[in-house]
């Protein structure tokens, strides 16, 4: 079963996320911060991140390059709802997901 690392400080958007992705088959290891889903990615082998961008003690970008320089094989998918900066912030991710703030929830392949 793929182990998956689930980064988002809003409580209710984190349980909903752990409940599709476990409804999907996917163990999922919550994080509610930014310095608590590093130690956790450090030292857990997990196959993909699903990042919010929006944390209160860092930033979705600095994060995911903390992430990259550790294990830059690891796809990390941004989560969050950032409007107009979503274009120039997906030239970073892998792919990502629009959060409950938007009506439809799609996953979506970045062009490289």
């Amino acid at each position: 079963m793929a182990k998956i690392l689930c980064v988002e400080n809003h409580p209710e958007y984190l349980e909903a996320l752990e409940s599709m992705l476990e409804e999907a088959g996917y163990d999922v290891v919550p994080a509610r911060s930014g310095a608590q889903a590093l130690v956790l990615f450090a030292n857990l082998n997990v196959q993909g991140v699903l990042l919010e961008y929006d944390l209160p003690d860092i930033t979705g970008g600095a994060l995911r390059s903390e992430m990259k320089r550790l294990k830059p094989e690891v796809p990390i998918l941004l989560f969050s709802g950032v409007g107009s900066q979503t274009p120039f912030l997906l030239r970073f991710f892998d792919s990502y997901l629009r959060n409950a703030e938007h009506p439809e929830w799609a996953f979506h392949d970045l062009e490289r």
